[in-house]
């Protein structure tokens, strides 16, 4: 799961370097993905009213529940 929204986010970015992904399990069924992109690409990420990032959270839901878990994706603001 941590492999689809790497790929994703980092098709959709201009430095695919700045990408960086932390995953944490909250349980045998539960993952949490966060999301860290350069403060020039949040725009790309999120999209026009959040479009981009939703459906990235559907794509991310879908896998998860092919191997029975439960999966959210937060987008966080750069550092």
């Amino acid at each position: 799961m941590k492999d689809l929204i790497d790929y994703i986010a980092r098709s959709l970015v201009d430095d695919p370097t700045q990408v960086e992904i932390k995953q944490d399990r909250a349980g045998a069924s539960r993952v949490h993905i966060e999301l860290r992109v350069a403060k020039e690409d949040m725009g790309r990420v999120i999209g026009k009213g959040g479009r981009v990032a939703n459906a990235m959270r559907v794509l991310l839901r879908v896998a998860a529940a092919r191997e029975g878990k439960q999966a959210s994706l937060d987008v966080v603001e750069p550092r």
